[in-house]
């Protein structure tokens, strides 16, 4: 199941014929410059630049001559997607609509703390799903994102962060937090550390590009977020899991809301293909999964629907043996949207029992509410509903289903 990418490439080549850099790992890089006549040695040269210091502009790699820059600019671009609406919410939060090279558009989304901030990034152009309480799975699935266009929500949102080098050594270590010459300890505080494959789309139906793009964000000599800070969520691509865990070892994250099949099969229909039994194997065969590095299961609380004491007694039942933790997902509503949140009192009722039996259960708090860029609320526009608006979003729902082998029925 899934979208063909190869026959034909939406980011890799611009509208002037320009092939873009951005997404090519550094093996493809040195053929790509080298085929231009190039010396191999200047592929670090540009990784550098794009990868370490952030250049946009060929222009800027000063440490290049310029018959060198101008032949780079006459044959490559370095370009991120367009940015068509920035929105900042009143806590912190930023949100991106991102255009690509084919009018297509995504949403990316920066969460800050104290002292880190996490990027929630897209991986395709709305979603094979058809969750029913995510906004994203009303929309239509148009095609999988490329590595670079997957790669560029990442730099685009240092550029907005203003987390590249600066162009000398010492500014180099700066953004290492490392003094010229020597490894120390010290690391500033950073704006942008961890990634989670948590926007439009489902990273494992589009997994050789989710994965090559985060092999070039996870190396040591560029962007360098590392493993430990990279988490990957799916809402139960079984097959794809195990291979996930053995190639990326990234951190994993399970969509699973629900502790029945019954229920599952109606608000994660993807669950009539793997059901629960099936996908909580695949979990604790996860290869990267230790004490140390739990798996996070992500549960919206749906009022009246999933957050009784029950179904938090029987979610321990189901994640007895696994190491895990249970994030606790206020549902964050949209125009439309068949959910309610379950009351407060509610919520802590059912992470009480989780964590009396011994899991940690934080209660998520929601991010980005009033700008649409809380969890399950990503969607390529901003739109306000109305009626036959939603009732075009039922219809395309039930399509998708059709399309599936699913047979829709409502809660």
């Amino acid at each position: 199941m899934g979208i063909d990418n190869h026959s034909k490439s939406f980011a890799a080549v611009s509208a002037d014929g320009k092939r873009n850099l951005i997404g090519l790992d550094f093996i493809e890089l040195t053929e790509a410059l080298t085929a231009r006549g190039l010396e191999k040695f200047r592929a670090s040269q540009v990784w550098s630049w794009i990868y370490i210091r952030g250049a946009r502009d060929f222009k800027d790699m000063t440490s290049l001559a310029k018959p060198t820059r101008d032949m780079l600019d006459e044959y490559f671009t370095i370009a991120r997607p367009t940015v068509t609406q920035h929105q900042k919410s009143e806590d912190g939060t930023q949100k991106w609509l991102l255009r690509m090279q084919d009018g297509q558009e995504v949403e990316s989304v920066h969460i800050p703390e104290e002292d880190r901030g996490a990027l929630c990034v897209s991986s395709q152009v709305g979603c094979t799903l058809t969750c029913r309480f995510c906004h994203t799975g009303t929309q239509r699935l148009v095609r999988n994102l490329e590595p670079g266009e997957i790669v560029a929500q990442i730099m685009l949102a240092r550029d907005y962060l203003n987390e590249w080098a600066a162009v000398s050594p010492e500014g180099v270590a700066k953004t290492r937090g490392t003094k010229p010459g020597r490894k120390t300890d010290v690391m500033p505080v950073r704006l942008l550390t961890n990634i989670v494959m948590m926007g439009m789309g489902e990273p494992l139906y589009n997994y050789e590009n989710v994965a090559k793009a985060l092999r070039i964000v996870m190396q040591d000599d560029g962007i360098a977020i590392g493993k430990r800070r990279i988490t990957l969520s799916t809402s139960g691509v079984v097959p794809m899991i195990k291979r996930c865990g053995e190639e990326l070892e990234v951190n994993l994250a399970v969509s699973l809301h629900a502790v029945t099949d019954e229920l599952r099969d109606q608000i994660v229909p993807l669950n009539r293909k793997y059901p629960i039994k099936e996908l909580l194997q695949a979990c604790r065969d996860y290869p990267a999964a230790s004490n140390s590095r739990r798996i996070t299961f992500e549960y919206v609380m749906l009022k009246g629907v999933n957050d009784s004491p029950v179904d938090a007694k029987e979610l321990v039942r189901l994640l007895r043996g696994i190491p895990a933790k249970i994030n606790l997902i206020p549902f964050n509503a949209w125009p439309g949207a068949p959910f309610e949140c379950s009351d407060w009192g509610t919520i802590q009722k059912f992470g009480d029992i989780v964590n009396e039996a011994g899991y940690a259960s934080p209660v998520r708090t929601p991010r980005g509410r009033d700008i649409m860029a809380a969890c399950g609320q990503l969607k390529s526009a901003s739109l306000k509903l109305s009626a036959t608006e939603r009732a075009a979003i039922d219809k395309i729902i039930s399509e998708k289903d059709k399309a599936q082998g699913l047979t829709a029925t409502g809660l």
